[in-house]
């Protein structure tokens, strides 16, 4: 971090819990030269990030060969309206990971890793629904990133205007934006009662 290093941080408790907080990251990595950036669903479980997908897909494909890779979670907090668009800005917070993939090949830790990613999305539902079978597991892939450097980074606070720009007649402030879960729409064939923790859905 070198640019606006005083919003920058390297405590594990603050990448924890932005990373804990977060849905969808972003991983980035070269393949034959070419650099891509693949959004996922991820899940953290002490000292690893855990993604999976298609054997077939050209992002587990590298990162089960050890590649170089980035991933990247950022929450937004909001929208900062400043008095001159130079300094109109956003309140965030962000997660960088660097590291490597590690392909999990145990069917026991495999089951474990994709039992926590549905977990991160909804810490009750592994024990509403079924588990993955034989067929399911030998059709998914699930790589273990290692958190061994990582940072984060925040944008806080109101505009940080120039004193020349005080006096200019426009609304400056913060609107502030958040993940709102909306009504609940259930499947057409689905009897059953909408659980709580659907219902009242919300991040950490």
């Amino acid at each position: 971090m070198r640019r606006r290093a005083g919003r920058g941080s390297y405590d594990r408790a603050v990448i924890d819990a932005i990373l804990d907080e977060g849905l969808v990251g972003h991983v980035g990595f070269v393949a034959d030269g070419q650099p891509y950036v693949i959004p996922v669903l991820y899940a953290r479980e002490n000292e690893s990030i855990y993604i999976h997908g298609s054997p077939l897909s050209r992002l587990l494909g590298q990162l089960r060969e050890a590649v170089p890779m980035c991933l990247t979670v950022t929450l937004l907090d909001g929208v900062v309206f400043a008095r001159s668009a130079f300094h109109h800005s956003l309140n965030y917070r962000s997660v960088v990971v660097l590291g490597e993939g590690r392909l999990i090949d145990d069917n026991e830790a495999k089951r474990a890793a994709l039992h926590r990613v549905v977990e991160h999305v909804a810490a009750a539902r592994p024990a509403d629904v079924r588990g993955p079978n034989d067929k399911e597991l030998d059709a998914t892939e699930v790589v273990a990133i290692a958190i061994r450097e990582a940072s984060a980074k925040s944008r806080t606070g109101p505009p940080i205007d120039g004193a020349e720009d005080m006096g200019i007649p426009t609304w400056a402030g913060v609107l502030p934006l958040s993940l709102v879960a909306g009504t609940p729409v259930p499947d057409v064939d689905c009897g059953q009662p909408i659980p709580d923790y659907v219902r009242r859905y919300a991040r950490a």
